[in-house]
């Protein structure tokens, strides 16, 4: 089997899910090989990691344009790379640093991406795949036809398994193109954190909209999200009430998530937000409207207030876990 590049996110030294999700689909799909880029001193954590999630080789390379400058450089050192390697496929997250990345490797390679898959596996040309559309309402099947595929995967597409490997270790000097230092990093604010998952990565989700009134309606969907664990999230009908940050909008003009348990309070179930939250495995849908469109989507629905129903499940979920 051919080598499946696998660009490996880090942060703080750790490797962040969505790369561990990634090297359990490479492995579908031939033999993966990680690529860490600007680690520093934390590069050997992360190689054991990837080589636990199934990184039989691992690319580090290590320079300070992967800090003070914007995209390029990783895009130099992953096309390098592949050409070295003559790699059968490319795995990139899809976040919006991912996808320009992804765009940009796949232009320098003259090679097909595909973007925003929620599935991947192997064909007779060359990996497939599954992508969901036109706002969720379909679901395609797609291949690259020309060079290497370029593939970025939506976080939460595949529960990361590991696989032990060798893992070993081959250095990498990258030759920077003249653009690499064309956008420089001028400063950097730490992002204030909630303490909850971050909102594309997180396994589970719980998200407010119109029905909750106000932006003190919140805390019963905040409550909630905090038993189990989960994010929050919101509508587009809330975030332009002002009731919550629009770094939690989740819909088609938001962040586009597809957790393990997706549970929408006070949502009427909008093409907007569906657009955004379809391709969740599992949708729990609490509204007062027994007509919401969101119960044709769900999975299991509470007709109910969201005030009077989601105090008694955090209720019955703290309950369980004492």
């Amino acid at each position: 089997m051919g080598e499946v590049l696998v660009l490996v996110e880090h942060a703080d030294g750790r490797v962040r899910k969505p790369a561990l999700e990634l090297l359990t689909l490479a492995r579908r799909i031939g033999e993966p090989s990680a690529v860490v880029l600007g680690a520093g001193e934390a590069a050997d954590s992360i190689r054991a990691k990837a080589a636990e999630y199934g990184a039989v080789k691992v690319y580090v390379a290590d320079a300070a344009q992967f800090a003070d400058y914007h995209v390029v450089p990783k895009v130099d050192a992953l096309a390098q790379i592949a050409r070295a390697a003559d790699a059968v496929a490319l795995l990139v997250t899809s976040s919006g640093e991912g996808k320009e990345i992804a765009a940009r490797v796949a232009l320098r390679l003259n090679s097909g991406i595909i973007t925003d898959a929620i599935n991947v596996h192997a064909g007779e040309r060359g990996p497939i795949a599954t992508q969901s559309v036109f706002a969720a309402s379909y679901q395609v099947t797609s291949t690259v036809t020309e060079g290497t595929p370029v593939i970025t995967v939506k976080p939460n597409a595949t529960s990361p398994e590991p696989a032990p490997a060798e893992g070993t270790v081959e250095n990498v000097s990258v030759t920077f193109s003249a653009a690499a230092t064309g956008t420089k990093v001028v400063s950097r604010v730490a992002r204030v954190s909630s303490g909850r998952p971050e909102l594309t990565e997180a396994a589970m989700i719980v998200s407010g909209g119109r029905g909750v009134g106000a932006a003190e309606g919140f805390s019963v969907v905040e409550e909630l999200a905090d038993s189990l664990g989960a994010a929050v999230g919101a509508s587009r009908a809330a975030v332009d009430a002002g009731w919550y940050p629009h770094s939690n909008q989740v819909g088609q003009t938001g962040k586009q998530v597809s957790p393990q348990l997706y549970i929408a309070n006070g949502i009427s179930g909008a093409i907007q937000h569906r657009a955004g939250m379809q391709t969740s495995k599992t949708i729990v849908a609490v509204n007062k409207d027994p007509e919401a469109p969101i119960f044709d989507l769900s999975d299991f629905g509470v007709v109910g207030d969201l005030f009077d129903v989601l105090p008694q499940l955090t209720a019955q979920i703290k309950a369980r876990k004492s």
